[in-house]
C-alpha cells in the first residue's frame, strides 16, 4: 500500500495540473552507464537493464510504467561506449509511443565513467532539456505505478521530489541514504548509511526534477562535491532549496547483485502468473 504525505496525490488518482499543463511536457533520463560488475558473468557482455526478469527486461518493465505517463514523450537513455550498441539493437525493436534516444558517454571502464550525475549533467547540456524531468536508474523496479509519483512531483512544483521506500527496519536502514520528513512531506534530513537511523524510509533512484529547478545541476556540477550517486544530488537540493518525498510501502527491487536479480525474477514470475 502506498502512503503519500500529506498535500500528496492519491494513488492512481486524477490530478487537475495547473493550465498550461498537458502531454508533451516532460523528459525522461534513464541512467545506464553503469558495468554491472557485481553480476558478471552476466553482465559480461549485456547491459544489467537488458537482462530479464519475469520474462522480460528490466528495461522494458521501466519503459511500460514511463509510457504510462500522459505528460512524459521524450527518454534519454544514458550509457557507455561498451553498451552503447545493445541499448541502440533494443531501441530499434522497441514499439512504444515514445520517443527515444540513446546518449552515449564515451566512457569505455569503469574506472573512468562519469558518474550518474555527471550523466545527468551530460544528457541536460547536450540535449537543452529545460522542461520538468523524471530521473531513475535502468536498475530499479517498482511495483507501484510510476505515474502517481509524478502525479506527486507535479504538485509539488516548483520543487523537486524522491521516492522513498519504507523498509520498516532501523537495522536494515543502515545500508540505505535515509530520509527524515516534516509533517508537509519535505526532506529534513537526508544521511548515507546512518548509524542511528532516524526513520526507515529510504532513497531509491527515481527522481523528479522541474523545469524551475533544472539549473540547479548546473550549480551542482560546479560545487565540486561527488558526481557518481545521485542521490548525492538529492540530498544537495534538500539543503539548498525544498526536496519533497513520496514515501511508499510496495516493493522497491534495486538490482545490484545476482541475489537481488533472483528475487526479482521470482517476485514478477509469481505476479504474472497472479494475474
Amino acid at each position: 500500500m502506498t502512503r503519500i504525505p500529506s498535500n500528496g496525490s492519491p494513488p492512481g488518482g486524477e490530478v487537475n495540473f495547473p493550465a498550461g499543463r498537458g502531454e508533451g511536457n516532460m523528459t525522461t533520463i534513464v541512467l545506464a552507464a553503469g558495468y554491472g560488475t557485481r553480476l558478471y558473468p552476466l553482465t559480461l557482455d549485456k547491459p544489467k537493464a537488458l537482462l530479464e526478469v519475469g520474462n522480460k527486461t528490466i528495461l522494458d518493465r521501466l519503459f511500460e510504467e514511463v509510457a504510462r505517463i500522459k505528460e512524459a514523450d521524450r527518454v534519454y537513455i544514458v550509457t557507455n561506449e561498451k553498451f552503447y550498441k545493445s541499448f541502440e539493437d533494443w531501441k530499434e525493436k522497441s514499439t512504444y509511443s515514445l520517443k527515444i534516444e540513446v546518449i552515449n558517454d564515451e566512457t569505455k571502464s569503469n574506472e573512468t565513467r562519469l558518474g550518474a550525475i555527471g550523466d545527468i549533467s551530460l544528457a541536460m547540456n547536450k540535449k537543452n532539456i529545460a522542461e520538468d524531468v523524471l530521473i531513475t536508474g535502468s536498475d530499479n523496479l517498482f511495483e507501484f505505478e510510476l505515474r502517481d509519483f509524478t502525479n506527486f512531483g507535479l504538485l509539488k512544483k516548483p520543487f523537486s521530489s524522491i521516492a522513498l521506500f519504507d523498509v520498516k527496519d532501523k537495522v536494515l536502514a543502515k545500508k540505505y541514504g535515509i530520509c527524515s520528513l516534516d509533517k508537509n512531506g519535505r526532506v529534513v534530513d537526508f544521511t548515507e548509511k546512518p548509524e542511528s537511523p532516524a526513520s526507515t524510509l529510504a532513497a531509491t533512484a527515481l527522481y523528479f526534477i522541474p523545469g524551475e529547478k533544472t539549473a540547479k545541476i548546473s550549480a551542482y556540477m560546479k560545487s565540486g562535491l561527488s558526481k557518481d550517486a545521485p542521490g548525492n544530488l538529492m540530498k544537495w537540493l534538500s539543503e539548498v532549496d525544498k526536496l519533497f518525498g513520496y514515501v511508499t510501502e510496495e516493493k522497491w527491487h534495486d538490482i545490484g547483485d545476482k541475489e537481488s536479480l533472483e528475487k526479482a525474477n521470482l517476485d514478477f514470475t509469481r505476479k504474472g502468473k497472479r494475474k
